[in-house]
Order: C-alpha cells, then sequence, then structure tokens
C-alpha cells in the first residue's frame, strides 16, 4: 500500500522519464514527475524500493522561475507528456543532459562531447499518429500518470489538426472489445483507422460520418473494414506505403532531418554497400539506395517487409531479409562498408553488438 506519510522534497536534476530527482531524509532518491529541478514540493511516496522511492506531488511550495503554463489542461494528471511546464527550448537542453550522464553512468564512456539536440519544426501538433485506448464507457483516453487506468480526455496538442479534427467525433460501446484505437493522417490529409484487439471478430463500427479508411488488427492479423490497407505516408518529398500494422516515424519533420543526418554522416561512395538493420518500410533505405552499389535490410515484421519491398522496387541492387537481426546477422555472407541499425526502445542486444564488431574486424 502507498505510504501515506508526506516529505518536503528540493529537486535537484531530472531524470530519463520524465521525473525530477529529489532526497528523502534517509539519503534515498525519490522521482517526482511534473516537478523542476529548483523546486521544493510536497510529496507522497507510491512506491519504495531498497535505494529509491517513487513520489507523487501533493503541494508544490516554492515553484522554479522556469516553469510555465501547460498548454494542455489534463497536464499533470494524463501519462502522455512529461515537459509542458517547461519551455521547449528547455526541454531540449534537459534532454541532452539526461542523455549525456546515462552515457557516461550507464555507457562507461569517460567523456562525453556536447550534444547538440535537433528542433522539432513544430514543437506540437505533429504527430502523424495517435493511439488511444477505451474508457470502460467507451470514451477515447490515454493512461494516467504513474497508473494503467486510462483517463478520457477532451483535448490533445500533440496530433496534427487532421486527427485532431476527427477524434473527438469517435464514440464507442462501453465494453467494445478493443484494446487500442489509433489513427495515422498521410499525403493530403489522408486518415486510417487502425482498431486493435486480441478478438477474431471484426468489430462493428460506424464510418458513416467520418471520411476515413479502416483497419482492424487482430489474432489473424489485417482485416480491411473500409478503404484500403495502407497510406501513403511522405519524407523529404518521397512518399512511402505505409501498412496498419507498420511502424513509420510519427514526426515528420523531424524524420527528414534524421534522414539528412544519416545522408550527412555517412558520406557514402558510389561503390560502397550498406547493411540496413531494423530497417521497416524502407525510411532510411529509400535515401541510401541511389548513393550506394549495394543495400541490404533486415526487418523481422513481415508487414514491413512488405511495405519495403513496394517502397524500393525501383533499385535492383536493394534485397530484404525478413528475420530478426539476431538470427540474421549470424547467416549473412555481407561486409558492408556502412551499417545503419534503428533498434525498438529496448536497444541492440548485447550479440548484436557482438556481431557489428566482428563484421566491422579487418
Amino acid at each position: 500500500m502507498p505510504d501515506t506519510e508526506t516529505f518536503e522534497i528540493e529537486f535537484t536534476s531530472l531524470a530519463y522519464g520524465g521525473d525530477a530527482m529529489g532526497r528523502l531524509p534517509d539519503c534515498r532518491a525519490v522521482f517526482t514527475p511534473f516537478v523542476l529541478p529548483g523546486e521544493i514540493g510536497r510529496i507522497r511516496l507510491i512506491e519504495q524500493r531498497r535505494g529509491f522511492a517513487r513520489g507523487q506531488i501533493i503541494e508544490l511550495l516554492r515553484p522554479s522561475p522556469e516553469r510555465i503554463a501547460p498548454r494542455c489542461a489534463h497536464f499533470g494528471v494524463c501519462g502522455g507528456c512529461h515537459y509542458q511546464h517547461l519551455p521547449y527550448e528547455r526541454q531540449l537542453a534537459a534532454k541532452a543532459a539526461i542523455l549525456s550522464e546515462q552515457l557516461q553512468r550507464i555507457g562507461g564512456l569517460a567523456s562525453v562531447p556536447q550534444l547538440e539536440p535537433v528542433l522539432s519544426p513544430e514543437p506540437f501538433n505533429y504527430r502523424n499518429y495517435i493511439q488511444f485506448h477505451l474508457a470502460p464507457d467507451g470514451r477515447l483516453g490515454f493512461h494516467r500518470a504513474q497508473s494503467t487506468t486510462v483517463l478520457p480526455i477532451q483535448e490533445c496538442h500533440l496530433p496534427q489538426p487532421a486527427l485532431n479534427a476527427i477524434w473527438p467525433q469517435m464514440e464507442f460501446e462501453a465494453g467494445a472489445g478493443l484494446d487500442r484505437v489509433g489513427l495515422r493522417c498521410g499525403v493530403d490529409e489522408e486518415v486510417q483507422l487502425i482498431l486493435e484487439s486480441g478478438d477474431p471478430s471484426l468489430p462493428e463500427f460506424s464510418l458513416e460520418e467520418l471520411d476515413l479508411t479502416a483497419v482492424h488488427l487482430g489474432p489473424a492479423g489485417a482485416a480491411v473494414l473500409a478503404g484500403g490497407d495502407s497510406l501513403p505516408m511522405e519524407i523529404l518529398g518521397r512518399v512511402f506505403r505505409v501498412s496498419a500494422a507498420s511502424f513509420f516515424q510519427t514526426n515528420p519533420g523531424v524524420a527528414g532531418r534524421m534522414v539528412e543526418h544519416v545522408l550527412d554522416s555517412l558520406a557514402l561512395k558510389p561503390g560502397d554497400s550498406v547493411l540496413d538493420l531494423y530497417c521497416g518500410v524502407g525510411l532510411f533505405s529509400a535515401f541510401l539506395a541511389p548513393r550506394c552499389a549495394e543495400l541490404v535490410g533486415v526487418e523481422s515484421s513481415a508487414s514491413a517487409v512488405e511495405g519495403f519491398a513496394f517502397n524500393l522496387d525501383e533499385f535492383d541492387h536493394v534485397s530484404i531479409y525478413e528475420s530478426t537481426v539476431e538470427q540474421a546477422l549470424p547467416a549473412l555472407d555481407f561486409h558492408p562498408q556502412a551499417v545503419l541499425v534503428d533498434p525498438p526502445r529496448a536497444g541492440l542486444a548485447p550479440v548484436v553488438i557482438d556481431h557489428l564488431i566482428h563484421l566491422s574486424s579487418p
């Protein structure tokens, strides 16, 4: 059970995930969301471990001069955003400091060069994809902060305007049997509805008032409810076909800058070969292929592999393997001059790192 005792804490730094860190009287670190370094707040503990604890702010006693009013009325209750009480430029500086600290403390790097964050062209209303959970009464929402219960929402300032024009019109019955409801915005503001559930039967949902395509992702795979199963997405003037089950970068402005950074950093020569691991539907490969002699992609998602093959069909020197990276690397007889990795949040498994080191050995 959560501790009912309260503590007055001065917070000193921001930690990964958006929490601020302070110290309890017994010197344990305590991590609390929605507060800033330099602030003093009264908290209660909601989780205790031997070396640290997690707190919940009850009263802000001394606010930081950097604190600003959040744009969203749900901030502080909804678990979707962590930094709206901090100006965007300061958010970037905080994240750069957190990354630098982790590279030193966890990564064991003695020194880390100064990291310059890349600004998003739009700090709000940039997401081309948003995913909701359903409250028990069928309303759309997100998980509450520090909880798995669903908070029904009335506003969100992250989706692109075309998505924000649609989701408030959507209604579901209580007990609809859906795990998640997603909306994705593509070229010319075409919108796709993605319904996910563990129920093999197709959900009942009226699209009469909404101009969009719809797909159900269930145990048997993707089933089209209206329109097609994929959506055209555009990055740097190039259009990609992305299926409902496939991942695609959610911030198109930043995705374009990521592609430009990769192209500048690799500086490929015409005769070079490239290995693109976790290549998805081919976002980076599509821009690398015209600059190299051979490109091999590895991707475990069948839907993404299908998208990759379609999106890079024009290139005869490109191939794709449907496999996990862990299984593919030992079997590949391929010695590229450049390797690009874009792994999931868990990062690279140790066996993948070992294979990459072996791959780069002369």
